[in-house]
């Protein structure tokens, strides 16, 4: 990893508490008053930074005064070669962007853009609602060579790190690396949409959605498409933070377009999105968000050029399991007596996505059901037959994201770094083998 633009601030602030108020005696300063020096020293250097700005334009006025006197013993040869200076600049100038809606307010662009369902209101989802646990077999694996999927709490910490963190706050932005996209990876059910929701609840972001199936027949034509990106962009760095959600996103990479799809035209925003992409500044806090369930059959150099990050979501773990059916149950009006076996739940549910639970679990509790609870409390084998009527993710199925992941060049580093840590760590062992070699010779 590399070093934390952060760590410079903090080794400041301690360097302060440790320089001023570790040895301080506030014994007798028991209301907090504040201290009278400290505030004289810091307005003193404000003060001596303004009488210093002062002092310098005198001086340039003072300089100023002495050539125009030397100038005019001269006879004026500064003048003309002023002159030359002045013509000889060019008068290049770089190009900017037309602003198509110069004559519109920022008003009247929100209405359009909601009227027009681009823009819409994020779900009440918070990122604590995205249950999972950590993997707590994820190092046993990686000791016999076998890569792990990645936790859905680990999930939930690149969430918050890429994209809660630098759209939520300022300061983190322009420091932390700049992101500009994000694409959400994994089987249906999963959880991929809440996640774009509870980004945009966590930061007050606005969602836009640029989906191929919500984008069709809106603005046709390649100005149409050129003034609806301009607005949506507009709109989201005017009011930002905001969020820009591709639902779907492999359709517009598509290898080829199937024929269902071709009137409305997947592949319409695939020229657009990356020059729109490069105008995102360093200092826009806007966020390109991109889910797919189906990336096998989009272009990966394509797709990986305009998505810098992927994260991949994996089914849930065991521990993972155990903890939604718990808390899905507790949140449904359910109650968890010793008769409902969490851990055999969590066992038989593997393979199971999330959104697979949650339709399990509204099912069983019905109105009906949650007042029949203080007589007849919740059973194990209640949840096991509509648990068994749904379809889960199978391994095949993972292996597939998994060997798609490790294409991509995202994949290739993680890869490359894996095998990196394992001959470092097979060295010490090589020599080892070498000096008993040797000894035994």
């Amino acid at each position: 990893m590399l070093p934390s633009n952060f760590l410079t601030d903090l080794e400041v602030s301690q360097k302060i508490f440790a320089t001023i108020w570790q040895n301080r005696n506030e014994s007798k300063n028991f209301s907090q008053w504040h201290e009278a020096e400290l505030i004289k020293e810091e307005k003193r250097k404000e003060l001596e930074a303004e009488v210093r700005l002062q002092v310098d334009e005198l001086m340039r006025q003072e300089l100023a005064n002495w050539k125009l006197a030397m100038d005019n013993d001269k006879g004026g040869k500064a003048k003309g070669n002023a002159k030359k200076k002045k013509g000889s600049k060019s008068g290049k100038k770089k190009k900017k962007d037309k602003d198509l809606t110069a004559d519109r307010n920022i008003q009247s662009l929100y209405q359009e853009l909601v009227e027009q369902g681009l823009l819409k209101q994020a779900e009440t989802i918070n990122l604590e609602d995205y249950l999972g646990d950590y993997s707590y077999l994820g190092t046993t694996l990686r000791q016999t060579d076998i890569e792990p999927m990645p936790s859905l709490s680990d999930v939930r910490q690149v969430i918050a790190l890429y994209a809660v963190l630098p759209l939520g706050s300022q300061a983190v932005h322009e420091k932390a690396p700049l992101i500009k996209a994000i694409l959400l990876a994994g089987p249906a059910g999963v959880g991929k949409k809440m996640l774009v929701h509870a980004i945009c609840q966590e930061t007050g972001a606005n969602l836009f959605d640029l989906s191929p199936v919500n984008v069709a027949g809106k603005y046709p034509g390649k100005n149409g498409l050129q003034m609806m990106l301009h607005m949506v962009f507009k709109v989201a760095r005017m009011m930002q933070p905001s969020v820009v959600w591709i639902g779907d996103a492999e359709k517009m990479f598509y290898k080829k377009v199937p024929k269902e799809e071709k009137e409305s035209d997947p592949k319409r925003l695939k020229k657009d999105l990356p020059k729109i992409l490069k105008s995102i500044k360093g200092e826009d806090r806007v966020l390109i968000v991109g889910t797919t369930q189906d990336p096998f059959n989009a272009d990966i150099k394509s797709l990986c050029k305009v998505y810098s990050k992927i994260v991949l979501i994996p089914r849930p773990d065991y521990a993972s399991r155990y903890v939604m059916w718990k808390q899905l149950v507790m949140k449904n009006g359910g109650e968890v007596t010793s008769a409902l076996d969490l851990s055999s739940l969590a066992k038989i549910s593997d393979g199971y996505t999330q959104g697979r639970l949650v339709q399990v679990v509204q099912s069983v509790l019905t109105e009906q059901r949650i007042q029949q609870l203080a007589k007849r409390p919740l059973t194990t084998s209640e949840f096991v037959t509509p648990l068994a009527k749904t379809d889960p993710v199978f391994q095949d199925e993972e292996e597939a994201f998994k060997n798609w992941y490790a294409k991509t060049p995202q994949g290739k580093k993680r890869a490359k770094a894996a095998s990196g840590k394992d001959e470092e760590e097979d060295a010490p062992l090589k020599g080892d083998k070498v000096a008993n070699k040797k000894g035994k010779k």
